[in-house]
């Protein structure tokens, strides 16, 4: 089995957080298969976490939703070598979504 640990030292909760916890966890997959072993889990470790002012009310948003069925990674069985994967080779099986949150970047 693979696993994968991360420490992040900076968290925005609302709008970095979910996007590396999908990126990361897509690698861990990805490096799994190439190496011949099983995804086994993403180990994210948080430093500084937070939420910006100008987001509250869109994690409240976020919050107030009910879960959906989480989907499946499907990667492209023939693929050997991490450099050879494509877009093409990724896929997500039954991803349902709710419809997007706009938010402002905070800077």
């Amino acid at each position: 089995k693979l696993s994968l640990q991360m420490y992040q030292r900076s968290c925005d909760m609302f709008l970095g957080v979910p996007f590396n916890i999908v990126s990361y966890s897509l690698l861990l997959h990805m490096v799994a298969q190439v190496t011949g072993l099983k995804a086994h889990e993403f180990v994210h470790i948080l430093g500084d976490s937070h939420i910006y002012h100008n987001h509250f009310e869109q994690v409240k948003e976020q919050l107030a939703r009910k879960p959906l069925p989480l989907p499946r990674l499907w990667l492209n069985p023939e693929i050997k070598n991490i450099d050879d994967f494509k877009m093409e080779d990724i896929k997500l099986e039954n991803y349902n979504f709710h419809p997007s949150i706009k938010a402002e970047m905070a800077v």
